[in-house]
């Protein structure tokens, strides 16, 4: 059975809002979304990596449309909360693996709600990929 539930990595929604390579992909996802075919969400935390992104590249004010069109005009669904188990599960991946902060939370989110998580992050999240039951759909090859 094809996944319903998909979380989007900062890189994957920037790859989109860029027209790189796996734009394609994310834009299928959204538009499966806004027919009701797939759930898309994306934690704060990661959606915060969007917005510091885009401010050093186009400027607050342009990152401010940004972050207006992923909130009220796309299907995403923004976790906004650190759940107690997403604390636990990625104060798990902190300890036990060498990833980012925003990456942990990704990853615990995932692992939280049962979610595919969409990334071209092969380097710090392709051995999560290896080591643990959470399932990725890659935008971009691996090399």
């Amino acid at each position: 059975m094809p996944a319903t539930d998909y979380l989007l990595d900062a890189c994957a929604v920037l790859a989109f809002f860029d027209d790189e390579k796996g734009a394609d992909i994310v834009s299928s996802l959204i538009d499966k979304a806004n027919h009701g075919e797939i759930n898309l969400f994306m934690n704060a935390a990661n959606l915060l990596e969007v917005y510091y992104d885009r401010i050093r590249v186009i400027g607050a004010e342009d990152a401010n449309d940004i972050i207006r069109k992923v909130y009220e005009d796309s299907p995403i669904t923004i976790i906004e909360n650190l759940s107690p188990d997403i604390v636990r599960e990625a104060a798990y991946f902190k300890a036990t693996g060498k990833m980012s902060f925003a990456d942990t939370i990704l990853v615990a989110t995932a692992r939280c709600i049962g979610a595919t998580i969409v990334s071209c992050d092969h380097v710090e999240l392709g051995p999560v990929e290896r080591q643990e039951n959470i399932t990725f759909l890659w935008i971009r090859p691996k090399f």
